[in-house]
């Protein structure tokens, strides 16, 4: 199986990213240890967005290894794209929803959370139909 170029770009930029994660493991211990404090809302808040990008970064390189094995061109390949933008757009709406210096709720970038799992949703329906369609054309 060989990446197609492009996917060879994206993979390489993703996995950079990777490095962005790790450090928000050391913020997130230093709020577990609380070296740096948050409330109860951040501290899950600042839990559940680390987890997501952690998730989403493995999701969406597993999901452009899936298709680009299955050889989807086109625009269905966008699927793979999606998802990896959600491993954006829902972590950042989890570490910025909780800002400021004692929040009781969310404030309105809660909205990416929900906009990320619509991209999400959508981007799993295209990669899904696009590895059925590509499986029942090989066989």
């Amino acid at each position: 199986m060989l990446l197609q170029p492009a996917s060879a770009i994206v993979a390489g930029i993703v996995l950079l990213t990777v490095i962005g994660i790790a450090y928000g493991g050391t913020f997130m211990l230093r709020v577990v240890t609380g070296k740096q404090g948050a409330n109860d809302l951040q501290k899950s808040f600042f839990r559940a967005g680390h987890a997501h990008a952690g998730v989403l970064v493995i999701l969406g390189l597993v999901t452009l290894l899936l298709l680009d094995a299955a050889k989807v061109t086109g625009w269905m390949h966008f699927g793979a794209i999606g998802v990896l933008v959600t491993a954006i757009l829902i972590p950042a709406g989890f570490f910025f929803s909780p800002l400021g210096r004692d929040p009781q709720k969310p404030n309105g970038a809660i909205a990416l959370v929900w906009i990320g799992f619509g991209v999400l949703l959508v981007s799993m329906v295209v990669s899904g139909v696009a590895l059925i369609v590509a499986g029942a054309s090989a066989a």
